[in-house]
């Protein structure tokens, strides 16, 4: 009986999910619930006191970041923005290929995908246009880059999946980055093929009165040393853990630290607004990041103790293309409904791909598939806050995006799972 009531609370948890409730709010009251119907009513208290113990994981998101935060702040971000529109703008459909990979990048160092639809958005969807891309299909080239921050070892969920597995983020970033950099590629040819198509077909007088809506482009005049900045930190961590230079081999905080004061002197920004600004959002992600972490491990006690995990993983034991399945396919549609990835992809993970040396697999390879299933699902999310942004910017619907954005996440997420699944 306990075990069908606690079948209602997750349905309706995720109801209330789909509604646009707070995540962290649901998580945290469905696991609660469902610890007392199991009788421990002490269960809260001992997942949530678990979880802030998890130091690692809790220093390494607080400083990515407080490091992201600097970047914005020293306008950093800006110049490599301009950067790659100044290298890009002649690539004529190509430009959506180039444009997805720059906001891959530049999402490596502004891990928030609104802040990276933000700043890419307004240069890259009216330069496009230009270039004589239909909007649709230029709001889909930002959309196609923004899960490029599991490039960033210190981001969430690189983070998370090297703690389940025992490893370090950078060992996650080598399992992920073949998938996730074949996806995007994927991803933004079916746009670019679909641009060569509409150019062909489209009407021209539309096409430049929708070039004409967007006016002026605001770029400033990149300065290189500036806009090499915000990759500084990745820089120093790829070359360290390649033993390139080993003097670079560090934990992810200090690359960040270290990241911030050299973007504070190249920028020379006030000391005391960068330090401020630093743990100002180091502040913010433990609220907002690490405090929706602790939510979901207090969720997937509640559903360890009523018994879903240990019946769920047994089933996937038993027929280990369903696990597969689950990976590539369950985060995904999650996303969808919900409109962010990272409550589905963090659940998802530390229930099941915790435990996928069970299922043939290991817990790199399905963790990473989780991570980008989430990552793909919110590209064509209704819902996101990043694809309202980017319509808003593009001045279309949503659903204008999705029409054509939808092909090419397909594309992306079959990619990813070849790469890591089979």
């Amino acid at each position: 009986m306990q075990i069908y009531v606690g079948l209602v609370i997750v349905v309706g948890m995720m109801y209330l999910m789909a509604k646009r409730k707070d995540p962290k709010t649901l998580l945290f009251g469905a696991g609660m619930l469902m610890l007392l119907l199991a009788g421990d009513y002490m269960g809260t208290f001992k997942a949530f006191s678990a979880s802030m113990k998890q130091a690692n994981v809790f220093e390494t998101i607080i400083t990515s970041m407080g490091f992201a935060a600097v970047v914005k702040l020293c306008g950093a971000d800006k110049h490599l923005v301009s950067l790659f529109a100044k290298v890009l703008k002649k690539t004529g459909p190509f430009l959506i290929i180039g444009v997805a990979f720059a906001t891959m990048i530049v999402n490596t160092s502004i891990t928030s995908a609104a802040g990276v639809t933000a700043a890419m958005g307004t240069v890259f969807i009216p330069l496009m246009v230009a270039s004589g891309i239909p909007v649709p299909l230029a709001a889909g080239a930002i959309m196609c880059g923004l899960y490029g921050g599991n490039l960033n070892p210190g981001h969430v969920h690189p983070t998370i999946v090297a703690h389940l597995a025992g490893v370090e983020g950078m060992d996650f970033v080598r399992a992920a980055a073949p998938a996730l950099v074949a996806s995007v590629f994927a991803s933004s040819l079916v746009l670019t093929l679909m641009a060569f198509y509409l150019q062909k077909k489209g009407n021209k007088e539309e096409l430049a009165a929708q070039a004409a809506a967007f006016g002026e482009i605001e770029m400033v005049k990149p300065n290189f040393i500036y806009a090499m900045v915000p990759l500084i930190p990745i820089v120093m961590l790829l070359l360290g853990n390649f033993h390139v230079v080993p003097a670079f081999k560090m934990p992810v905080p200090h690359a960040m630290v270290i990241g911030s004061i050299i973007c504070m002197l190249v920028t020379r920004t006030n000391p005391q607004s960068v330090t401020k600004e630093f743990f100002k959002a180091m502040g913010s992600a433990f609220g907002n990041v690490f405090g929706l972490l602790i939510c979901v491990n207090i969720f997937v006690a509640g559903l360890t103790k009523l018994g879903f995990i240990k019946i769920l993983i047994d089933y996937m034991i038993s027929s280990p293309a369903i696990a597969k399945v689950a990976a590539v396919f369950g985060p995904f549609i999650m996303t969808l409904i919900c409109g962010s990835g990272e409550s589905a992809s963090i659940a998802f993970n530390e229930a099941v791909s915790v435990h996928a040396d069970k299922f043939g697999m290991n817990v790199l390879d399905m963790g990473a598939m989780v991570v980008l299933s989430g990552g793909i699902g919110r590209s064509m999310a209704v819902f996101s806050a990043a694809m309202i942004l980017c319509a808003g910017i593009a001045k279309v619907q949503p659903i204008d995006i999705i029409k054509y954005n939808s092909f090419a996440m397909v594309a992306a997420l079959l990619t990813a799972a070849a790469f890591l699944m089979f």
